[in-house]
């Protein structure tokens, strides 16, 4: 499962309403090969589900991943902080066993 924190869902939320985001929007998150870690985060908005994808609720959020994804992302949270020193999504992910300074990229 992927959850979501209670900061992550809140700024969520007020990102997919100044998109205009249709209701049946989605967050899907996701792992690309890339970053000085060797494999990145992504995240964005979508309406296109796949016969693939793994669907979660947290909190009123849809989460989506697809089945590759899954593997390296299972069990993590989605964080999100407003702070002077950080501002931004993060992935506290537990199968990550070496992060890049930044938290954009990991490995396994």
């Amino acid at each position: 499962m992927i959850t979501v924190s209670e900061n992550a869902k809140e700024k969520l939320t007020v990102l997919m309403n100044e998109a205009h985001a249709s209701p049946d929007s989605f967050v899907r998150v996701g792992v690309e090969s890339g970053g000085c870690s060797g494999l990145s985060y992504k995240m964005l908005f979508d309406n296109n589900l796949k016969p693939e994808d793994k669907v979660f609720e947290d909190k009123g959020v849809k989460l989506v991943v697809d089945k590759k994804s899954f593997l390296y992302l299972v069990g993590t949270e989605l964080d999100y902080s407003g702070g002077l020193n950080g501002k931004g999504f993060s992935f506290n992910n537990p199968n990550a066993n070496r992060t890049c300074s930044c938290g954009d990229s990991f490995a396994v």
